[in-house]
């Protein structure tokens, strides 16, 4: 295969101001402290009453400011969920780490597998990474308290492994704080430039996207809905609808597996000033449609609280 440096794959981005220290050792607090920090987390600098999450949704979120360096708003961030397409960031860092050098095939895996969601990208990866290997590597290096494999039962499905608000916050402040800036720049980089379809055909601009002004850095993820979309996003219309019910799936193991699920996360404000993650559950039959409405107006609404 024919090899790129990483300065051919990696999207140059510089680090903005106003960055703390990466992620560092110690338990995490009933309270959670700001990630990447084993200090008590410092009252929030805003108090904004926080959105009304809707009757049958469960909500987590966290956002942390970095220019500020403390968490502005918090909700069960120590809540587990599944990975869903989340957990990609975590692939692609498992798989960069270390590397002076990707072949192009990778390159593009990558590139597809973060702006697109591509799963068959990601499951590329996670066989070759040793599949749940790659998130205890990663939980391990990251300190992550959430996040964990999927069950032994479903070693080959990514998308159950377990993860948490807090958990995601702080693998986007590892990446900005103390990745390797090959690693970071790459990344980034790609989720920068997110598609608003991924290749799977379903919209992608739901959340952070639709919610808040860009500059942003988002990646998102989706489960429970069903394989194929019935109507596949269009770029210049999105906002596709969908009505299928989740298969229900007690004792398996994976949070709310019988519930279909929304996550939007990223970096978003001027200078990427926010760290932002959103884990929404739905009622078994919500339609994508309605599921959409409810985690956008939950993105705009903490989006607004902390920028206003």
């Amino acid at each position: 295969m024919r090899m790129k440096p990483w300065a051919a794959v990696a999207a140059a981005v510089p680090l903005a101001a106003g960055c703390v220290a990466g992620p560092s050792a110690g338990p995490a607090s009933a309270t959670p402290a700001a990630p990447g920090s084993s200090a008590p987390a410092p009252s929030p600098s805003r108090t904004a009453k926080p959105p009304k999450v809707p009757a049958g949704t469960t909500a987590s979120w966290l956002l942390y400011d970095r220019k500020a360096g403390k968490l502005v708003a918090t909700r069960h961030a120590h809540r587990a969920f599944r990975s869903a397409s989340v957990i990609k960031i975590l692939i692609a860092i498992d798989f960069l780490d270390g590397r002076a050098s990707v072949s192009a095939a990778d390159a593009r895996l990558i590139r597809v597998m973060l702006r697109e969601s591509d799963d068959d990208a990601a499951t590329a990866f996670w066989n070759r990474g040793g599949k749940g290997r790659i998130v205890t590597r990663m939980a391990r290096k990251l300190r992550l308290s959430d996040t964990a494999p999927p069950p032994a039962t479903h070693p080959g499905f990514w998308g159950y492994a377990s993860l948490s608000a807090y958990d995601i916050v702080r693998t986007y402040r590892y990446l900005l704080d103390s990745a390797h800036p090959r690693v970071r720049d790459t990344i980034l980089g790609h989720l920068r430039k997110a598609t608003p379809c991924g290749s799977d055909g379903f919209d992608q601009t739901f959340g952070i996207p639709r919610a808040v002004p860009r500059p942003w850095a988002v990646k998102q993820g989706w489960s429970g809905f069903g394989t194929v979309p019935p109507v596949r996003c269009d770029a210049a219309a999105p906002g596709a609808s969908i009505s299928t019910i989740a298969l229900r799936a007690a004792g398996s193991g994976v949070p709310d597996l019988g519930r279909p699920v929304l996550y939007s996360t990223g970096l978003v404000g001027k200078d990427e000033r926010f760290v932002m993650a959103l884990l929404t559950a739905h009622p078994a039959g919500s339609t994508w449609s309605g599921s959409v409405s409810r985690i956008t107006s939950l993105a705009k609404g903490l989006y607004r609280g902390v920028s206003s």
